[in-house]
C-alpha cells in the first residue's frame, strides 16, 4: 500500500531544495515549519500543487508548509528523509505578534477559550443527544413504543445524562488541555462540582475548611463554574510548579493546587454564575414590566447564550410561576421556545452552507438532535462557538421571532417538550394563539437559517470546514 505521508514528505523536500537546503524542521498542529539556507530556491506554486499541501507561508524567518491535521504523520517521514533530529511539536501561533489588550481581544480570547474547551466534546455531546433523540422517538411523546418506565427508556435517559449531567467533568479536562494545565487536575476541578454529597446540599449553607462560609449549589449541567475554576487553577498550578522543588512536586503540586482552588471555586467562582444569572434574570424581568413585547424579543435573542452559561434557570422559575398562577406564560417560556427554533435554524443553515462532508454531516446531526431530540447544545458549541458569526444570525432570528410573538401576545400553555412537539404548547390558547405561535417560530427558524447560510461563515472558515 502506498504511504501517502512519505510521498508528501518526499515531494516537499525535493521542492524546497533537498536535504542540503534544510537546516531545521519542526511542526505545529497544522504546519511543517522549515528553516532553509536559501529561501529563493522553493517555488510556492509548485509546493502548493503537491497533493496533501494546503498552502505555503513565509513567516518569522521560516518556510511554513500548511498540511493540516496530518502534519504529525508527515513530519517524521520528512526529518527521516532529511537526516534531521525529531523535535517537539511547537505552538501553532508561535509566529504571531503579541496582541494589544483591548476589549475586542479580551472578548475574542474568552470566546476562543470557551470554544477550545467545548469543541473537543462534540462527539460525546452528539452521542448523548442521539440517545435522547431515540428516546423521544420511541417514547410516549411520539411513537409510544416504549413506556417511560421501561428499561430501554431509563437506559437512554441515563446515557444522555452520562454526558450532560457530568458535563463539568468533561469540560474540566478539555479546558485544562486548552490552557496547557494538568488535564487530570482539570477532571478533578470539574468532578468536585458534581460530587453527590455536595449536590445534595443545594441551597444550604456550608463551611469550607471550617471557616469560609458559602452556600452550596447544584452545578450539574453547568458550564461557567468549571470554565472559571480551571482558568484560575492553571495559574495556581503554574505557581506551585515554580516554587516547589522537583523532588516534591509529584505529591505537593497537585495537592496544593486543588487545596487552594477549593475555597476559590466554591466561595467565589462557582456561585458567580448563579449571581450573574440572578442579576440578569431580575433585570430582564424588570425590563419586561417596562418594555413589554420588546422584552420578549430581547430574551428570545439572548436565550441560548443564557443556556450555554447555565444562567437561564432563574428565568425558567419566573416562567413556571407565571404559568402556575395564570395558566400561561407570555414572556420567558415563549421567548425560550422561539430561541430554540432559531437554534434549529442555525443548524439547518450550517448544513446547507458547509462544503466539507464531515462538517456537513455533523451539522445535520445537530439539526436532528435539536428538532427531534430537543437538544441544542451541540449546534451552539459545534457551529456557534466554532465559527462565531452564526451567533449573529441566531440573535437576529430569535429577536424577530420574539418580536412577532410579543406583538401578537403569544402565550405558552404547556411546558414539556423542547423539540418540534413544543408547538403543542400554544394549543391551549386557541386557534389564534396557535397560528401566531407557529408563525413566530417559523420566523425565527427561517430567518436564522437564511442568515446563517448568507453571513455565518467567513471564506477561510468555510474552506477549513
Amino acid at each position: 500500500m502506498t504511504d501517502t505521508n512519505k510521498i508528501i514528505a518526499e515531494k516537499v523536500l525535493a521542492a524546497v531544495g533537498g536535504k542540503d537546503n534544510v537546516t531545521n524542521a519542526t511542526h505545529c498542529m497544522t504546519r511543517l515549519r522549515l528553516n532553509l539556507k536559501d529561501t529563493s530556491i522553493p517555488n510556492k506554486d509548485e509546493i502548493g500543487a503537491i497533493p496533501g499541501v494546503l498552502a505555503v507561508v513565509e513567516s518569522g524567518g521560516q518556510y511554513q508548509v500548511v498540511i493540516g491535521q496530518n502534519v504529525a504523520k508527515v513530519y517524521p517521514e520528512f526529518v527521516s528523509l532529511a537526516n534531521l533530529a525529531v523535535e517537539k511539536q511547537i505552538h501553532e501561533n508561535l509566529d504571531r505578534p503579541k496582541e494589544k489588550l483591548t476589549l475586542k481581544s479580551i472578548g475574542s480570547n474568552i470566546l476562543n477559550y470557551m470554544a477550545g474547551s467545548m469543541t473537543p466534546l462534540i462527539p460525546a455531546m452528539m452521542a448523548a443527544a442521539m440517545f435522547r433523540t431515540i428516546q423521544v422517538i420511541l417514547g410516549p411523546d411520539l411513537l409510544n413504543w416504549i413506556s417511560a418506565k421501561s428499561d430501554t427508556y431509563v437506559l437512554f435517559d441515563a446515557l444522555y445524562n452520562a454526558f450532560f449531567y457530568f458535563m463539568p467533568i468533561f469540560i474540566g479536562f478539555s479546558a485544562a488541555k486548552k490552557l496547557g494545565a494538568s488535564q487530570v487536575l482539570g477532571l478533578f476541578a470539574g468532578a468536585m462540582l458534581v460530587v453527590p454529597s455536595l449536590v445534595a446540599l443545594d441551597g444550604q449553607s456550608f463551611s469550607i475548611y471550617g471557616f469560609l462560609p458559602t452556600k452550596m449549589h447544584n452545578y450539574a449541567q453547568t458550564v461557567l463554574p468549571v470554565i472559571l475554576s480551571v482558568w484560575v487553577m492553571s495559574y495556581i498550578e503554574r505557581l506551585f510548579k515554580k516554587v516547589i522543588p522537583d523532588v516534591l512536586s509529584t505529591i505537593f503540586v497537585p495537592f496544593l493546587t486543588i487545596a487552594m482552588l477549593v475555597p476559590i471555586s466554591f466561595v467565589i467562582l462557582a456561585p458567580l454564575g448563579g449571581y450573574i444569572g440572578d442579576l440578569i434574570g431580575t433585570g430582564l424581568i424588570a425590563f419586561h414590566n417596562i418594555g413589554g413585547f420588546i422584552a420578549i424579543a430581547v430574551v428570545a435573542a439572548l436565550w441560548e447564550f443564557l443556556v450555554m452559561s447555565g444562567m437561564h434557570q432563574v428565568l425558567i422559575v419566573f416562567g413556571l410561576t407565571a404559568m402556575l398562577e395564570t395558566g400561561a406564560d407570555h414572556f420567558v417560556l415563549t421567548a425560550g421556545g422561539i430561541a430554540t427554533w432559531a437554534a434549529f435554524g442555525m443548524a439547518l443553515g450550517a448544513f446547507l452552507k458547509l462544503k466539507d462532508k464531515s462538517e456537513k454531516s455533523l451539522a445535520f446531526g445537530y439539526f436532528v438532535s435539536g428538532i427531534v431530540g430537543g437538544v441544542t447544545e451541540p449546534v451552539l458549541y459545534g457551529v456557534g462557538l466554532r465559527y462565531k458569526q452564526p451567533f449573529i444570525a441566531l440573535v437576529i432570528g430569535g429577536f424577530l421571532g420574539g418580536l412577532y410573538a410579543g406583538i401578537t401576545e403569544v402565550g405558552t400553555y404547556i411546558m414539556g417538550a423542547t423539540n418540534f412537539l413544543a408547538l403543542l404548547g400554544y394549543v391551549g390558547g386557541g386557534t389564534t394563539n396557535t397560528v401566531n405561535g407557529c408563525i413566530s417560530v417559523a420566523i425565527a427558524f427561517i430567518v436564522t437559517a437564511v442568515l446563517t447560510y448568507v453571513i455565518g461563515f467567513p471564506a477561510k472558515k468555510e474552506k477549513k470546514g
